[in-house]
């Protein structure tokens, strides 16, 4: 049991960070043409946040 609360902090958690990211995203949009050099990285880290997030849901389904 005590597995499964670790992966829902877990899950809590990097869903708050790939919110924040796809915040930081959708504002650096709204701010075209300005810093549009940000665009590949803040991508990146937003991809790369669903990723881990997508993983950890899929992990704590599997143990439920």
């Amino acid at each position: 049991m005590a597995d499964i609360e670790a992966l829902k902090a877990e899950v809590k958690k990097l869903n708050a960070q790939a919110t924040t990211l796809k915040m930081d995203l959708h504002d650096l949009s709204e701010e075209l043409p300005r810093q549009w050099e940000r665009i590949p990285e803040i991508a990146a880290k937003t991809f790369e946040a669903y990723q881990k997030l997508d993983a950890a849901r899929k992990a704590l389904a599997a143990a439920s």
